[in-house]
C-alpha cells in the first residue's frame, strides 16, 4: 500500500491548497495568502525553467 501513499504525498506537495505543499516548501503551514504566494511560486519555477532551457 506504500505505493498510494506515495503517489496521495506526491499529489498532495503539488497542491497549493494543501498543507503538504507549503511543508514540503519550508512553510509550518498553508499561509493565509497561499493562492496569491502560489502565483508567485509558479512564476518563479516558470522563470527557472525557461533560463535553464536557453543553456
Amino acid at each position: 500500500m506504500s505505493g498510494h501513499y506515495d503517489s496521495d504525498n506526491h499529489a498532495n506537495q503539488m497542491n497549493p491548497n494543501n498543507d503538504a505543499y507549503w511543508e514540503s516548501r519550508g512553510y509550518d503551514e498553508r499561509p493565509d495568502d497561499w493562492d496569491e504566494q502560489a502565483t508567485e511560486e509558479d512564476g518563479k519555477s516558470g522563470e527557472k525553467q525557461s533560463s535553464d532551457s536557453k543553456h
